[in-house]
């Protein structure tokens, strides 16, 4: 991004509105310094008699001469030394080293016979200086003052050395030259500024488009890389490097993962297929789209990232809809029939001349009918689930006061659950009722098929490829692949009194969340349900 770091000076008082930047009136004033050196070193040239100019033999001109020269060198050695050092304001140094020229010259053409001498000329040279190095009102002013003291050196010139009076002509001439020069000078350094302004201008309608193009793509949903064929990353936006799990932006794409490397160098040989997919350990994956870019003769490909989970998340939207649609109908045509056949069972109960057989089947029945209720229960409930809440929630703090809750809650003992929290400071983004559904089902799983009476249930609460995860690990084990690949089904249990419906509304919950719900083996041959959130703390993309 462009930084201007310039400021604008203002060295005339007389012209407020006349500017130059900083940096160039330092320079200029650095090569008008270099100027004056040569000039001075010049006139101590001349003084050694190096060259043939004329000096009148008096004595006095000869000692103004060589004085002047001397202390003109080193008067300009002094603004040299001011000009790198800053140590005085620019414009009290622009106006001094000005006067000092005029004063200077003034002083050396009188010693050298007026301005029939031609060093009189030598002022137009400061006198243009000055409107560039202070510009407005103020360059007429030293011209004024250039014109006055040249006609003050030849009346006293007149006067004391006899000049000859037609000289006066001469010396009006070049103080018409001075305001001609200071005119001309004025009116370039009046179109520099100009220049300068409309140069300022557009460097801000750039820089702010810059910035604004920036933001932009900081702030896209979708990540975007750009590289170029030998996989050299040139940007990330902040996303990308949230889905990839990166604090900063990689130099090759094998710095982030040798699947994505090898994904790029795939499509380098086969470019039609532009979607490819980019598995994630225990993560939804996410999808690529690649693109070539051509810019200025020079070749460039894009990689943009979508997190599955936000289709995921939309995906889940639409099943929520249709049960709830679903639903309505399932309430209205199973419920009512089921209602009469279970109050017909109950009314059936009630006769005491029924024999044991049929007792034990009207048992069956009512059994059966309270576990088809209860799973119309849960589809109604998970039917009217109500758009995300998501807020930041500090886990640690959180899940204290949950384990307290629902100790109380079911009437279990404070030893029942433990709480295990390696980063106090984890926080993550999720519906806080949500969060709790989830753990309330793996909770009662936990204390149903994770033989609780053996040891305590371990609530883990750490840091998981930088999302804050929450393990919940019981003394079970799952050991028929089978099962666990169905665990999520709808409908799919092992018990003859549970809906099924458990695990896989504690899924769809995760993902209306973009989080994340699997289950794993510990080390140590336990069952661990692992819910991954989304971590507050970074840019997160939502619908």
């Amino acid at each position: 991004m462009f930084k201007n770091h310039s400021h604008t000076l203002y060295p005339c008082p007389f012209s407020k509105n006349y500017g130059i930047s900083e940096k160039q009136a330092w320079l200029s004033l650095r090569v008008f310094f270099l100027y004056r050196l040569s000039l001075a070193g010049i006139f101590i040239i001349f003084n050694h008699h190096f060259f043939d100019i004329h000096i009148p033999n008096n004595q006095l001109n000869s000692l103004l001469y060589t004085q002047t020269s001397q202390w003109y060198l080193y008067l300009t050695l002094l603004s040299g030394l001011c000009s790198f050092w800053k140590k005085i304001a620019y414009t009290i140094q622009a106006q001094i080293v000005v006067f000092t020229d005029i004063m200077a010259i003034t002083l050396l053409m009188h010693a050298c016979g007026g301005v029939e001498s031609g060093i009189g000329i030598l002022l137009a040279a400061s006198i243009a200086s000055s409107s560039l190095l202070i510009g407005g009102r103020c360059s007429m002013v030293f011209a004024a003052l250039a014109t006055l003291v040249i006609l003050a050196e030849q009346g006293y010139g007149i006067r004391t050395n006899n000049i000859n009076p037609a000289s006066y002509s001469t010396a009006g001439m070049l103080g018409a030259s001075f305001f001609m020069i200071t005119a001309i000078s004025f009116l370039l350094a009046k179109r520099t500024e100009q220049f300068n302004q409309l140069s300022q201008q557009h460097y801000k309608t750039l820089s702010t488009l810059e910035a604004l193009n920036q933001y932009t793509i900081e702030h896209l949903q979708a990540g975007i890389i750009i590289v170029n064929q030998q996989q050299q990353i040139y940007m990330a936006n902040e996303t990308a490097l949230v889905l990839l799990d990166q604090s900063s932006t990689p130099q090759q794409l094998k710095d982030i993962s040798l699947e994505l490397s090898f994904l790029f160098a795939n499509w380098l040989l086969y470019p039609t297929q532009q979607s490819l997919i980019l598995p994630r350990k225990n993560l939804l994956p996410i999808q690529l789209q690649l693109n070539s870019l051509s810019i200025n003769q020079d070749l460039f490909y894009t990689i943009i990232l979508e997190d599955s989970s936000v289709y995921q998340q939309r995906l889940q939207q639409g099943v929520l809809a249709a049960l709830g649609r679903l639903t309505a109908s399932v309430a209205h045509e199973i419920r009512n029939p089921l209602n009469a056949i279970s109050h017909a069972g109950q009314l059936l109960s009630e006769n005491h001349q029924l024999n044991s057989q049929d007792a034990r089947l009207l048992q069956i029945i009512q059994q059966h009918t309270e576990r088809i209720n209860k799973i119309i229960n849960d589809i109604l409930q998970s039917s009217k689930r109500h758009p995300t809440n998501q807020q930041r929630l500090y886990l640690s703090t959180w899940l204290k006061q949950y384990v307290a809750e629902f100790t109380h809650e079911q009437e279990l003992s404070p030893n029942s659950f433990y709480l295990v929290v390696d980063y106090a400071e984890l926080s993550a983004l999720i519906d806080p009722g949500h969060l709790k559904q989830i753990l309330d089902n793996l909770c009662h799983n936990a204390l149903k098929y994770g033989q609780a009476q053996l040891a305590p249930i371990q609530i883990h609460l750490c840091l998981y490829q930088t999302h804050p995860c929450i393990e919940l690990i019981d003394n079970g084990v799952i050991k028929d692949h089978h099962i666990m690949n169905q665990l999520f089904e709808p409908f799919f249990t092992t018990s003859n009194t549970g809906s099924g419906l458990g695990l896989y509304l504690s899924r769809e919950l995760a993902h209306l969340n973009q989080a994340s719900l699997h289950y794993a083996i510990t080390s140590d041959q336990h069952s661990c349900f692992r819910l991954c959130l989304s971590n507050a703390d970074k840019t997160q993309l939502t619908l």
